[in-house]
């Protein structure tokens, strides 16, 4: 109820308003007063206030960067993110000088050539001097942030060193799944068509290849026995019909990896990328080590997310499809930012920048930064436990052919 007075008195005043005006100029009109017609009076008073006002506004304005200013950024904890905020700094000290400088001039001549009828505006159409320094100065100005700018973005870009250690983001609606290489220290290769509920980053190994044609046989065994011992619509059937297409087309693909990785770990041996999987350590716990240079590999299986890291300066778009790369060095530890901060719950967190879907504000994992000495115990202990902790089981073995001779005859079938 308060609600609704509230804005019953705010429409009425709005009106009260609009009918004032209209009363000035109905009156303004029986005086013979032209609207456009400004008494010197209104003008001087104008005059003063545009010397005036400038005033509050900066005043308001400096209070703002007093006030919000330390909370614009938290502080930065990592080696490129001092870089960038050096660069930001800069930035905004150019953007103030021009601030300044652009109002005060605009606020003074607004005021110092109040319109006076004794007094006639000089036509000045064209000054090439000053059309040259009008352009050249923010020509150079711009210059400078350009390449000060593209220095930054090439040292934040740029490779990572061999010797950096390597971790994994891997986003899908509404979580992130961070993985770590094992005691081989590589990653291993990874397929979206391996992807199940025991493998869901879709790491490439032999016993995840054989497990995931096993689904692919028993899945399809299920749709044909249904075709066989249910009675069923032709629309129905005809979506099992391409269904079972489709699971024949990906156990052809998975069986083509299969290949491809038996031939490329023969030719390449240890250097093959299949050859590094089955230690790979899966968790749902993000570490990294301080004063390390790490290489994060960011994959997403669904939508587009954005890795963001805000006390690292870290951002990049995690696409389906592509893995992006984006190398850091943490320079503060958990423990040190929460004295810091005096927050002694604080952790570093990261967090999806994209919005992804109704559960977006879901994807936040906390971030431990801790000394390297402490991050590779805690890895060990990780290593315990890795993707791959033994041989498929012997049920998981099947034929690596496409299709046995009785599965085509079902197919014709069913077509």
């Amino acid at each position: 109820m308060t609600k609704i007075l509230i804005i019953l008195v705010l429409v009425l005043g709005v009106l009260a308003v609009a009918q004032l005006a209209r009363v000035y100029e109905l009156t303004s009109k029986l005086r013979g007063k032209r609207e456009e017609d400004i008494s010197p009076g209104d003008n001087r008073m104008n005059a003063m206030l545009m010397w005036l006002f400038p005033v509050a506004y900066f005043a308001f304005f400096i209070w703002l960067i007093y006030k919000y200013g330390p909370h614009l950024l938290p502080i930065a904890a990592s080696q490129h993110g001092r870089s960038l905020d050096k660069l930001y700094d800069f930035n905004w000290v150019i953007l103030f000088v021009v601030f300044f400088l652009t109002n005060a001039l605009l606020f003074y001549f607004a005021g110092k050539y109040v319109h006076s009828k004794d007094r006639k505006a000089f036509y000045y159409p064209h000054n090439n001097k000053l059309e040259l320094l009008w352009t050249s100065v923010p020509a150079a100005f711009l210059a400078v942030i350009i390449i000060y700018g593209l220095r930054t973005w090439n040292q934040i870009t740029g490779p990572a060193s061999p010797d950096a250690v390597q971790v994994e983001l891997y986003a899908k609606q509404f979580d992130w799944t961070i993985r770590y290489p094992g005691k081989d220290g590589v990653l291993g290769a990874t397929d979206y068509r391996l992807i199940n509920g025991t493998n869901p980053l879709g790491i490439v190994t032999k016993a995840s290849i054989v497990q995931r044609l096993s689904e692919i046989d028993k899945e399809r065994a299920e749709a044909m026995e249904r075709t066989e011992n249910e009675i069923l619509p032709d629309d129905k059937l005809e979506e099992l019909s391409d269904h079972v297409a489709y699971l024949d087309r990906m156990r052809e693909r998975i069986t083509d990896l299969r290949t491809m990785m038996e031939e490329d770990m023969t030719e390449k041996g240890e250097a093959s990328p299949y050859a590094h999987g089955a230690d790979d350590v899966v968790l749902k716990e993000f570490h990294l080590p301080v004063h390390r240079e790490v290489k994060l590999l960011i994959r997403s299986q669904d939508v587009i997310h954005s890795a963001f890291i805000p006390h690292l300066r870290v951002q990049m778009n995690a696409v389906p499809g592509m893995t992006t790369t984006f190398k850091v060095t943490p320079t503060i530890t958990t423990d040190s930012m929460r004295t810091v901060v005096k927050d002694d719950k604080f952790d570093f967190i990261l967090l999806c920048n994209k919005v992804c879907g109704a559960s977006h504000y879901n994807m936040q994992m906390p971030l431990t930064v801790e000394p390297a000495e402490a991050f590779d115990t805690w890895l060990k202990e990780q290593e315990q436990k890795p993707f791959e902790a033994g041989p498929a089981p012997e049920a998981a073995a099947v034929d690596t052919t496409l299709a046995a001779p009785d599965m085509a005859v079902d197919t014709a079938r069913m077509q």
